[in-house]
């Protein structure tokens, strides 16, 4: 990505709520200066959803990017006051609990907190009515208390860093429609207003839920939904009579009834209500009228009493002094949803120089504008954004309905107690292997991942199940699992299954250049003979790992990629030389994985060409017919097992399916499942990218170091020179306790005070043990810590890796 340097740099924003704002201050706070912010509506209210937000910062959440991107917004905005007034109001927020469930959750989530260095209590009722006088505390389980968080002025934190941003020399215009956005030759170069055009090489749109109309003028998909959310304010409350201070408006914390979908600020002498428990109230931006023709402002429509009336019942039932009190105002206030309730953030590339940073509340608006800034100016930003990326959905996740359908189920979830694991309702099934009426037929219990339908384990297994002896499973843990994934396992450990592996994404790189290409772009070394299969890393300038790959070199000039996201496509394209063609073809293939020690005895009789291990030795590909079918074998294998992922288009995915279900019947051939083989990778230790690694984390820090080949030149390289000795580790974890199961993100601790987080955690059926990987300072092997798991500390110890055939003697024979 090319940088433009400081003081060069025409830059325009769209929107001049707080993510405009706030990028404005941070860019011109590097240098940029020359930066106009482009507003419909008039300063400093300009009628979008920060004039009518309530100003809630919780920081916690299973994101560790949004937590962090919420705790700088807590850092600046704590900073900032305007004519004596603070942007920030430190009142603390606090999660009641009025469900065993929740009560639970509250402990898992205080885990997070731990995990990403949020400081954060769990309180009895007595406590959280101490904090809350107004709470009726027999209906509570408990609370968690996170003194850190806190209400945000989002109008004043506006005005502080627009007069910050222009004593830099940034300029705010309102009342400038944008009609258009201009570009020549792939690259943005100005925007078209009511009242004049302003040349630009960065344009950026930071302007909420009216971020697809001008997406739409800049030919940019943003899959984005606006929906209307119900905010209520009570009459004058007796119990707030001279509590607080007009000037800071609050002084308990916010609390947040998520039982019922609700939460509560004060201001000053009433109280202001939030809820998420009626039905979506989807609004479509282009209708939306403008300043002068809004009732009150284009965000806030009308208030509809009967949605609110359950709610309000709600209230009543936890703060029983509302009993004589009502609503005296409120409003349906929009803003916006995205497929997966994650914002939308990054440079197009269909039109370069045009950003994107929506879908963004005010929560994380600083942190945001911070990452967006660092990456127009440095190139990547410093904390990672891959969940953020807007270049992270499929192409089928993008049509109108499904953006539609996601983002009112997202509205839905913001305060359920989402699983993991736990899968999207609708619409499903969306993407479908060839082999799924064979799964369909075997009993298959599907999950969700990417809109593919993914098999987790199979009913048609379930008599295996007898005589294993697994210890029992809490209920948490037991969600969307079943003991069938232990017989799985095992089939796999001794006999071989059949896996379907077609969801990883294939990529085609073809051209004169594209062994040149992909050996400069990625980590290890690229120059073998054809039928070489290559593990390699996708780095960033500073060493970050973008994604690992294994790269196929099936001809002199043509390569299969398996890569991880659609991100990975975005990467090798902006960086592609001309004569060079990177294609998806993930949709128009399929792969099975044949793996276990029986792999070999099940695939030879169905070709020609040799399967040994002399004539097709690990990491080699060979392009040959399994009965029928055209397939093109790689001998790898993700699960520490003898076998290979075997390739073909997906209109022979059916008939491969049967060809090797046909063969294998003699050998006990089973149909395995993703979670027995999430189990058998840990227990190899294989990463996976995005949960245990990301651009924050380098090659040595993974455990990846045999990766990198600093003998020759590629992006990243000089970032990881004298870094082969680090000071933290992505390190193994065997839980000591046999019935003890931990799933992700628990906070690990070391001498009594949190030191790690775990990234991905699964029973390993072989060992008898939970295998756990954290990221965690480097030490030992048999170093005792504790993962916290729903409050209790479970103990565990590091653990030399790889846990489950170290020597190599299973997949290399």
């Amino acid at each position: 990505m090319s940088r433009t340097p400081a003081n060069s740099a025409r830059v325009v924003v769209i929107g001049a709520g707080i993510v405009g704002c706030s990028l404005a201050d941070e860019l011109t706070a590097r240098g940029w200066t020359d930066v106009t912010v482009l507003e419909q509506g008039p300063l400093p209210a300009p009628g979008g959803s920060t004039s009518h937000a309530p100003g809630l910062v919780f920081q916690t959440g299973p994101s560790k990017t949004m937590t962090e991107f919420a705790a700088y917004t807590v850092r600046k905005l704590g900073s900032l006051e305007v004519d004596g007034l603070p942007c920030f109001n430190p009142v603390g927020g606090l999660e009641i609990a009025t469900t065993e469930a929740r009560w639970a959750d509250l402990h898992r989530k205080a885990g997070l907190a731990a995990s990403w260095g949020v400081r954060g209590a769990l309180l009895t009722p007595e406590q959280c009515k101490r904090l809350w006088p107004m709470l009726d505390e027999t209906k509570l389980f408990g609370g968690l208390h996170t003194p850190d968080d806190g209400l945000a002025r989002a109008l004043l934190a506006c005005r502080a860093q627009m007069e910050r941003a222009a004593s830099r020399g940034a300029r705010f215009l309102e009342r400038h429609t944008v009609t258009g956005i201009e570009r020549a030759d792939g690259h943005v170069t100005g925007v078209v207003t009511d009242r004049g055009t302003f040349p630009a090489d960065h344009v950026v749109s930071a302007a909420g839920f009216w971020g697809p109309v001008i997406g739409a003028m800049a030919g940019v998909d943003v899959p984005l939904q606006p929906l209307a959310h119900q905010y209520a304010t009570t009459a004058p409350l007796p119990e707030l009579a001279g509590v607080n201070d007009p000037r800071n408006e609050a002084s308990k914390p916010i609390l947040r009834f998520q039982d019922r979908d609700l939460y509560f600020r004060e201001h000053t002498d009433r109280l202001g209500i939030g809820s998420y428990a009626h039905r979506p109230m989807p609004v479509d931006p282009r209708t939306v009228p403008a300043f002068d023709d809004a009732p009150l402002m284009p965000s806030s429509l009308p208030f509809t009493e009967e949605d609110f009336a359950p709610s309000w019942q709600d209230s009543v039932g936890l703060l029983p002094a509302l009993g004589a009190s009502e609503v005296a105002a409120g409003f349906n206030g929009v803003f916006s949803f995205t497929p997966d309730g994650m914002p939308l953030l990054g440079e197009s590339r269909d039109l370069r120089g045009f950003w994107l940073a929506e879908a963004v509340w005010v929560t994380h608006s600083a942190g945001v504008a911070k990452a967006v800034a660092e990456w127009m100016t440095d190139g990547r930003p410093a904390v990672d954004v891959h969940e953020c990326d807007l270049h992270r959905f499929e192409d089928a996740q993008r049509s109108p309905a499904y953006i539609a359908d996601r983002g009112a189920q997202s509205f839905v979830e913001v305060y359920d107690v989402i699983h993991p694991l736990q899968p999207m309702e609708q619409p499903r099934p969306l993407r479908t292997s060839p082999f799924h009426p064979r799964q369909q037929e075997l009993g298959a219990y599907f999950l969700e991942g990417g809109g593919w339908e993914r098999p987790h384990w199979y009913e048609a297994n379930a008599p295996l199940v007898e005589g294993l002896e697994l210890p029992e499973r809490d209920a948490w843990s037991a969600r969307y699992w079943s003991p069938i994934a232990a017989a799985e396992a095992r089939a796999t450990r001794e006999r071989v299954a059949l896996y379907d592996m077609t969801p990883l994404r294939r990529l085609e790189v073809t051209g004169p250049g594209a062994l040149d290409f992909l050996h400069a772009m990625t980590s290890n070394n690229l120059r073998k003979k054809p039928g070489a299969v290559t593990y390699t890393l996708l780095l960033d300038e500073t060493g970050g790992i973008r994604s690992d790959l294994t790269v196929a070199r099936l001809g002199t000039d043509r390569f299969q990629v398996g890569a991880n996201s659609p991100a990975d496509l975005d990467w090798l394209l902006r960086h592609a030389p001309e004569g060079v063609q990177i294609r998806d073809i993930t949709s128009g293939t399929c792969c099975v994985g044949v793996w276990g020690p029986l792999a070999r005895d099940l695939v030879q009789p169905l070709t020609r060409d040799d399967f040994s291990h002399e004539g097709f030795g690990y990491f080699r590909a060979k392009q040959t017919y399994l009965g029928h079918v055209p397939v093109t074998a790689m001998r790898l294998s993700y699960v520490g097992e003898l076998g290979w992922e075997l390739y073909t288009t997906a209109d022979l995915g059916l008939r491969l399916w049967d060809t090797l279900w046909e063969a294998g019947q003699q050998h006990g051939v089973l149909a395995a499942g993703r979670s027995a083989f999430n189990s058998l990778r840990l227990e190899k230790g294989y990463r996976a990218w995005g949960t245990d690694m990301t651009d924050e984390h380098d090659p040595y820090e993974a455990g990846l170091g045999f990766a990198v080949r600093l003998d020759k030149e590629f992006t990243g390289r000089a970032a990881l020179e004298g870094k082969q000795n680090p000071a933290r580790k992505l390190t193994a974890l065997l839980l000591d306790d046999p019935a003890a199961n931990v799933l992700g993100k628990e906070p690990v601790h070391l001498d009594g005070a949190p030191a790690g987080y775990v990234t991905s955690a699964a029973y390993g059926y072989t060992l008898g043990r939970c295998v756990a990987y954290a990221w965690l300072p480097v030490l030992p092997a048999g170093t005792a810590v504790h993962v916290e798991y729903f409050g209790e500390k479970i103990p565990a110890t590091v653990a030399d890796e790889p846990l489950f055939d170290p020597k190599m003697t299973r997949i290399r024979r």
